[in-house]
Formats: structure tokens, C-alpha cells, sequence
């Protein structure tokens, strides 16, 4: 958040979340677990949001401080649940997962609790990202037939369209502003 750190997943000891300066010194690992991806800095810099598959073999989203310590699972899904993204007031989480039978789009509070499903179709959902202002959600989804870009509304409505690509779009991510999408 403040620009000085990157947290990102290496595979150099298996799937393992790592920080460093942003000039590539001082790495870091703050994982062990199998699988641990999708780090997602809290805006103040002093937590991390990630999914891991390590205590029961499904992916769960999980909370840490930046050093490592503290980590606390906040989902607990017979199913996936991927790459979570924290609000920018860091009061909610957004992810997606299997849970319902297909990869839909979910917000919960910071602390795991009223998660809430905010997309529901036969499509898959998935890679969402929290506008800087905290009202819009960029997702992608495969409704169209192959994935395209998406935005919605934090509570899950007005689901618009923004790509029309015989291509896949996905992993989107706003400018520092919130008018531009890349």
C-alpha cells in the first residue's frame, strides 16, 4: 500500500507467499503451507489476505500480519475459494469460489463473518478486484462463452459488460483513480 514492499507467490519452495522492498531486496517468506497464493495487502500494510489448501486440502481464505505471524483462517468451504481482494476502507473481502456447485463471486466481512454471495448464474465468476473507491467490483466471467470483463456494484448489482473479445479477458486491475480498467 505505501509502495516500499511487494508481496508475491514463488514457487522456489513450493507455493509459498514471499515479501520484499521494492527495489527486490530483502525477500522474505512468510508461508510454508502447500498451494499459498494470491497475496492481498489491507490497505493500512499491516495484513495480508491469501487462499491456501493446507488444512484441509480445499483452497480457504486466510489472513496474516505482514511478517508472517497470526495466520487465521477466515473461510471454511467444502469447496474452493480463490484470490481474495480487500476492500479499500479494509472493512470486507471479496473472492470467489466453488461453494455453490459453480465459481461464483462472494464479500464477507474482514473477520470471515455474513459472507454473502453477490453473482449467481451457470457462468463462472471469478478474479475479482475492489474498485479504489470501494463501490464497484471488476470480475471476469464466461457468460458471454469466453471470459470477458466485468464490473458490478459492491452489493452485486448492475453486472455490466466492459469487453467483447473473442479472446479471454480476465485479471483485471483498476487505475490508482478508479476510471480506467487494465
Amino acid at each position: 500500500p505505501d509502495g516500499g514492499r511487494i508481496a508475491f507467490t514463488s514457487i522456489r519452495d513450493g507455493y509459498d507467499i514471499y515479501v520484499m522492498n521494492a527495489d527486490g531486496t530483502g525477500q522474505t517468506r512468510l508461508t510454508g503451507g502447500p498451494g499459498d497464493e494470491s497475496p492481498n495487502w489491507s490497505p493500512d500494510g499491516k495484513r495480508i489476505a491469501f487462499w491456501s489448501p493446507k488444512d484441509d486440502g480445499y483452497g480457504e481464505i486466510y489472513v496474516m500480519d505482514v511478517d508472517g505471524s497470526n495466520q487465521t483462517r477466515l473461510t471454511d468451504s467444502p469447496e474452493n475459494d480463490y484470490q481474495p481482494s480487500q476492500s479499500p476502507d479494509g472493512s470486507k473481502i471479496v473472492f470467489y469460489s466453488y461453494r455453490d456447485g459453480n465459481y461464483e463471486i462472494y464479500v464477507m466481512n474482514a473477520d470471515g463473518s455474513n459472507q454473502t454471495r453477490l453473482t449467481d448464474n451457470s457462468a463462472w465468476d471469478g478474479s475479482p478486484s475492489w474498485s479504489p473507491d470501494g463501490t464497484r467490483i471488476a470480475f471476469q466471467s464466461n457468460r458471454a462463452g469466453n471470459p470477458e470483463i466485468y464490473v458490478m456494484n459492491s452489493d452485486g448489482s448492475n453486472q455490466t459488460r466492459l469487453t467483447d473479445n473473442s479472446a479471454w479477458d480476465w485479471k483485471s486491475s483498476w487505475s490508482p483513480d478508479g476510471t480506467k480498467i487494465a
